[in-house]
């Protein structure tokens, strides 16, 4: 994996996908799209296959799709499999990334036709940053969409993130499990299960205190450019503010994963009589909420449509921001997002976008593309992307 290393060791470098391959991908039985820096709007009717293209792409970069929560959606109906191939240019370099996906199996991975051991291991390669309609859900959704928005973005920062977040998550399923086991059976626990438990306590406290040091850290270091992408998008709007709630309470949190590892096994001790009679984990990260806050109130609840549109993409402008400080510019992706914004947000988001080095659109009708945003075009139909 020496080229893997050495593509990811090349910092503050000008990206973009080159080519997109597609085979029995969602509507698609084969797609062949070449695309360039610069702007790309894809262009047809709702349903014609549009989003499909840049969700591949988005699954490129973090394997995993901005609509669905597995696999299995991705794959053309009564195909065995999806394959995705993206040529990636980073300065001069080109490569070629291959994902084959494996509903219900090991998905496989494929750098330059060579096979990576684990698809993991290419993450970091492609990065983009993706606005759909579905991201409404981030500041109108549950707490579970604010977490995925904040663990996701760790991982494009750091792709050893999907590591620690799959430890956190086994290790929690291995600790419900007991704790449910234990509520079953309506008697207080003996001596041999709740040694077992300490152990599993022990592990969640190490993996969740390395998942919340890098959320705190991440959400200090988004607060301002989520402020200053709200006032552009929405100057004459209240100002907003991110704060992270713990489930750990009103303790004083630092970004020392040691002093929250103790803080954590000590917030379990606590709630250890209410987690076995109830069987389920209630410390941790996976109960900690992102809370999004419009002037003096939480934005969930209160925010407007318009409001809660312009919060959930300063959320998104903020990671691309926050992305790029890290080195490269991540590919910008506006999913049908043009057409539910007003005559002045469209005009101010475009002007912000344009000097990215590659911005991916889909719209329905030709004028949803804002004029400053000009470049290449595909018209999508019926299953075809025609170049225009």
């Amino acid at each position: 994996m020496c080229a893997v290393r050495l593509w990811k060791a090349l910092r503050s470098c000008l990206v973009h996908v080159a080519h997109l391959s597609l085979q029995d991908f969602r509507s698609y039985p084969a797609a062949e799209v070449a695309l360039e820096p610069g702007v790309t709007a894809f262009v047809g009717p709702n349903g014609q296959g549009k989003t499909n293209l840049v969700e591949a792409i988005g699954y490129v970069a973090s394997h995993g799709s901005h609509r669905a929560a597995t696999d299995a959606p991705l794959v053309r109906h009564g195909a065995p499999r999806a394959i995705v191939r993206a040529g990636v240019v980073k300065d001069d370099r080109k490569a070629l990334i291959e994902l084959e996906i494996n509903p219900g199996k090991a998905n496989r991975a494929r750098l330059n036709r060579a096979p990576v051991p684990r698809p993991r291991e290419i993450l970091g390669m492609l990065r983009t940053v993706l606005f759909a309609p579905e991201d409404l859900t981030l500041v109108k959704g549950d707490p579970g969409e604010r977490r995925r928005f904040m663990d996701e973005l760790l991982t494009a920062r750091a792709p050893r993130f999907a590591g620690v977040r799959s430890d956190y998550d086994r290790v929690l399923r291995q600790r419900n499990a007991l704790l449910k086991s234990a509520a079953a059976h309506r008697r207080a626990p003996g001596p041999e299960v709740l040694a077992t438990l300490d152990v599993w306590d022990s592990h969640l406290a190490r993996t969740g205190a390395e998942l919340l040091a890098a959320r705190l850290n991440l959400v200090e270091a988004l607060r301002p450019l989520v402020t200053r992408a709200y006032a552009a998008i929405a100057p004459s709007s209240d100002a907003v503010d991110l704060q992270y709630r713990s489930s750990l309470g009103d303790v004083e949190l630092s970004t020392d994963r040691g002093r929250l590892a103790e803080q954590l096994l000590a917030a379990m001790g606590e709630s250890r009589k209410q987690e076995l009679e109830r069987g389920v984990s209630l410390v941790g990260p996976h109960r900690d909420e992102l809370v999004l806050r419009l002037g003096e109130l939480p934005a969930r609840g209160y925010a407007s449509h318009g409001e809660s549109w312009s919060f959930a993409l300063a959320l998104r402008l903020a990671s691309f921001d926050l992305l790029r400080e890290d080195g490269d510019d991540p590919v910008l992706i506006l999913d049908d997002v043009f057409a539910e914004l007003d005559t002045g947000r469209r005009s101010r988001l475009a002007e912000m976008v344009a000097p990215a080095e590659q911005v991916l659109i889909t719209a329905a009708v030709p004028a949803d593309v804002p004029a400053e945003l000009t470049g290449g075009s595909y018209t999508v139909s019926d299953g075809k992307v025609i170049r225009t």
